[in-house]
């Protein structure tokens, strides 16, 4: 902003200088009148024109497009963060340039306490020289640079400096303070950060004193400078310089041309000299002494204040506009400007007045609709609920200008429901808030940073981990106390495209069931029904349940055709069981809601004959029953021969692998290989995972119904994830780093986080606002910075679940290559499971820790389909095709 100069009103001695002319007529002067004040009429066309191009040019000036240049600037503020009413502490505020020649040092105390706040102390210190702020470029909170000093100023030394490192150095020449330099900041900014926390957020600042500026929340992934994808930064609109002249051209009077004619800065910051205040009593002086030297006012006279810049002040203008002063202070502002007016003059002189604020609050209001719409957009909502502080003699002192500026919004803006909120001293008050925003961010994620380190592993502990596995392994597959199982599947061989004919598989685990026909040709057909199992069969008895699967195997044939045929049937039992041959499985324990009595213990594949048997003209020849890794391997082994490990992470976690049966103690036999499956969620029952359990870990493990079991499963799988992080918000609240402290009784609820939930808001795809959503419609009440907080949190955890992951998996290929003797294996892994198929993160961060762990292993990942069922069928097939050779 460019001083115009100001002579002040002039008393007493003025002469007047009066046209010799011929005054014009009633009707003459009414129409020159209404042709002056018609020039200061803007259209509803006019200003969305204007709002049109201010908008496209902030969005230009977003994306970093620099050709053409944009008519406007948009720069960020490195300002991340709104208030939100607990903020505390001492603060020292600096205030350069706001008052001209001058220094303005204030104490700010902020007492994070609703409804209690304390004045600030505040003292001003005389500068010797004409000192404002110079031009700069911001690249931090904390960091600005000057470009160059204006306005009298020319310190040595400091043009191309960081201010602020030119401040801190100065603080500690004195040696006697310890003040930490924290921001450095826009008034504009300061402005909106020193609106009171109501029930809209305060987004956007809006100042029109001498000039005008603008600045609002942006999604910082829309600032293309800043290459972040994640959270808001505060974007100063430096709306003064726009300088479209297609939008602008049509609006600009004589009287406009005039002014930036004579002006320090001619051709720039044309917007600011319609709206600011240092220029709308020049205006309102021009079009004065214009209609007097037509002869319309003052009988024709002139004075020399009128004819001199910066006779009428902001303040002469809104004094005179003001109705509740009344003509006599228009009649005297206009009598020390060495005039003579009559009634008449005083009422057209209030018009005039009028028609060059009213312009003014217009094209400010147009400028506004434009930074709102940008908003919404950013946000993609449809409507927006939003508080705009304002700041700025002209918001504050002019009578009508607030009235007329959130008139012109609604018309222009309809889809924005705004409260404009005037702000309480942006300068002083709301750089504090800034200040202590920053600090409050700053406290808040060193806590979330200690929180969240026992999740970030690095390379030695996931190689331990990889290390601790192996032992684990070897330890089970010798029949040794081992935290793996190591259990054989007597599953010797995986696809080799050679399998034939019509299979039957049957998929049970869980209150569907389901029967399914597969025909292997050269490809896989496959046909499938789900029956439902009532609750009742579910826990009736063994005899009652079995029954009914077979009859719902009847009625499957019934329908295909396949009455009386014997087809090979592959069962998938998605339960715990010791399995004694391919076709033999005992029942350790049900679970998932059975309990069907007298099958515990017992070989589920016996119990299935014999229901078989008792249904008489039916004959099924059952080959294999399946675990649902196993066949996830087997599944994908039909498409990529390469495929000898099988990967489950869903709601729980499993995996299995081709082993040499010479390592398999269990088994007899020396040569060939056998599937083995590990049973992996217990990895760690033993302790040995203890060094990388957080006391979230614990707390969840604590709460389930196996305390102290399957505790690999309950780092990694779906159904302990989403707990783990609900710990995890529970203590980051009563750190108060989320949601202003304040206990969420919906946080207490166990199991509110699915493994949905996780996948869902770490999508790329989503904005911040649409992570926000999902947990409001979880109940959980939130800032954006809570969202961000709380994806940082999910991030942590589903990452050390994929590293942990990952690393059982480059334990389980360097096994293989070992067992092999090879230099370097390439090997595919069949991967099911929800967790790893939905969330956006989990199969590449997984990938990446194997290649880290495994780096002479080529490992490629293949999503199964229909583990459960095709992958049952293709146990059966290969088993048919291995006894085939063996007959003959």
């Amino acid at each position: 902003m460019d001083s115009i100069g100001s002579s002040g009103l002039r008393q007493g001695e003025e002469t007047l200088s009066c046209s010799e002319e011929g005054l014009p007529g009633p009707s003459d002067s009414s129409e020159l009148v209404q042709e002056c004040l018609q020039q200061f009429k803007v259209t509803r066309a006019q200003l969305q024109q204007i709002q049109a191009s201010l908008l496209g040019s902030m969005e230009q000036a977003l994306r970093g497009q620099a050709s053409p240049a944009p008519a406007v600037r948009m720069l960020p503020t490195y300002v991340g963060s709104t208030p939100h009413g607990t903020e505390q502490g001492d603060f020292v505020v600096l205030e350069l340039g706001a008052t001209g020649a001058s220094l303005r040092v204030l104490w700010v105390t902020l007492t994070g306490i609703e409804g209690h706040r304390v004045e600030p102390r505040s003292q001003e210190f005389v500068i010797p020289q004409e000192v404002m702020l110079g031009a700069g470029q911001q690249t931090g909170l904390d960091r600005s640079t000057l470009i160059s000093w204006t306005k009298g100023f020319r310190c040595s030394g400091v043009e191309g400096q960081d201010v602020v490192q030119l401040l801190r150095d100065a603080i500690r020449r004195q040696g006697a303070y310890n003040i930490d330099v924290v921001a450095v900041v826009n008034d504009t900014v300061g402005t909106m950060m020193g609106c009171e926390p109501g029930v809209r957020p305060c987004e956007v600042g809006l100042v029109v004193d001498t000039g005008t500026n603008a600045c609002y929340m942006e999604e910082a992934r829309h600032v293309a400078v800043l290459d972040e994808d994640r959270g808001r930064v505060c974007v100063s609109v430096e709306w003064g310089s726009f300088s479209d002249d297609g939008a602008l051209g049509p609006v600009l009077t004589t009287f406009d041309h005039t002014l930036d004619h004579e002006s320090l800065n001619p051709g720039a910051q044309r917007f600011e000299k319609m709206i600011g205040g240092l220029y709308l009593g020049e205006l309102v002086r021009l079009v004065l002494a214009h209609l007097a030297r037509c002869g319309v006012l003052f009988g024709g006279c002139t004075s020399p204040a009128l004819l001199s810049q910066g006779s009428i002040l902001l303040e002469h203008v809104a004094e005179m506009e003001d109705p509740s002063t009344g003509a006599a202070r228009v009649h005297a502002i206009l009598q020390d400007l060495g005039l003579s007016p009559g009634a008449s003059d005083v009422e057209l002189v209030q018009h005039v007045c009028a028609a060059v604020c009213t312009r003014a609050a217009q094209l400010c209001a147009a400028a506004l609709a434009a930074v709102l719409s940008c908003l919404q957009h950013s946000r993609e909502q449809q409507t927006l609920q939003v508080a705009v502080a304002t700041g700025g003699r002209v918001c504050e002192r002019h009578p009508r200008f607030c009235s007329v500026l959130q008139g012109t919004v609604m018309l222009l803006a309809p889809e924005c429901d705004v409260s404009l909120i005037p702000s309480v001293d942006g300068g002083g008050r709301g750089v504090a808030m800034v200040t202590a925003v920053a600090a409050r961010l700053a406290a808040h994620r060193r806590l979330l940073e200690e929180t969240l380190a026992p999740f970030r592993l690095n390379h030695d502990q996931l190689a331990a981990v990889q290390a601790q596995m192996r032992k684990a392994m070897a330890k089970g597959l010798r029949g040794e106390a081992s935290s793996l199982r190591m259990l054989p599947t007597f599953v010797r061989a995986t696809p080799d495209g050679s399998e034939r004919g019509d299979f039957l598989a049957l998929d049970l685990g869980g209150t569907n069931f389901r029967v399914l026909l597969v025909r292997v040709t050269t490809g896989v057909q496959i046909t499938s029904e789900i029956y439902s199992i009532p609750e009742t069969v579910a826990q009736g008895s063994g005899q009652q349940l079995f029954d009914h699967i077979v009859d719902c195997i009847v009625d499957f044939q019934q329908k295909q055709g396949l009455s009386g045929q014997s087809l090979p049937l592959g069962f998938t039992f998605s339960f715990p069981c010791r399995q004694l041959g391919l076709d033999q499985g005992i029942l350790l324990n049900w679970t998932k809601g059975f309990k069907a009595s007298d099958c515990e213990g017992q070989d589920v594949v016996s119990l299935l004959r014999e229901a078989i048997t008792r249904r008489q003209a039916v004959e099924l020849n059952v080959v294999a029953i399946v675990n649902d890794t196993v066949g996830t391997m087997m599944s994908c082994g039909y498409e990529d021969p390469r495929c000898e490990i099988g990967l489950i992470v869903g709601t729980g976690t499993n995996a299995c692998y081709m082993e040499e049966l010479r390592n398999v103690a269990g088994v007899p036999g020396d040569s060939g290989r056998m599937c083995i499956n590990m049973e992996w969620g217990a990895f760690g029952d033993d302790g040995s995972l203890a060094m990388l359990s957080t006391r979230f870990d614990a707390s969840v493990d604590q709460a389930s119904i196996n305390p102290g079991k399957q505790r690999f499963e309950k780092m990694i799988s779906g159904m302990y994830l989403g707990e783990i992080v609900r710990h995890i918000l529970l203590h980051l609240t009563s750190l108060g780093v989320l949601f202003r402290g304040q206990q969420i009784q919906r946080l207490q609820t166990r199991d509110i986080f699915k493994t949905k939930f996780l996948s869902e808001i770490e999508s790329d795809s989503l904005a911040l606002r649409q992570v926000r959503a999902i947990l409001e419609d979880l109940g959980l009440p939130l800032t954006s910075d809570d969202a961000l907080m709380v994806l940082e949190v999910c991030q942590a955890v589903s990452q050390r679940a994929a590293q942990l992951c990952g690393a059982g998996v480059a334990a389980v290929v360097e096994k293989i290559r070992e067992n092999r003797g090879l230099e370097e294996l390439a090997v595919s892994v069949g991967v099911d499971g929800t967790l790893y198929k939905l969330h956006p993160r989990f199969s590449s961060l997984v990938a990446a820790t194997v290649r880290e762990l495994a780096p002479r292993c080529v490992v490629t990942f293949l999503q199964s389909e229909d583990g459960s069922g095709k992958g049952a069928a293709l146990v059966t097939a290969v088993a048919c095709r291995l006894a085939q050779l063996t007959r003959v």
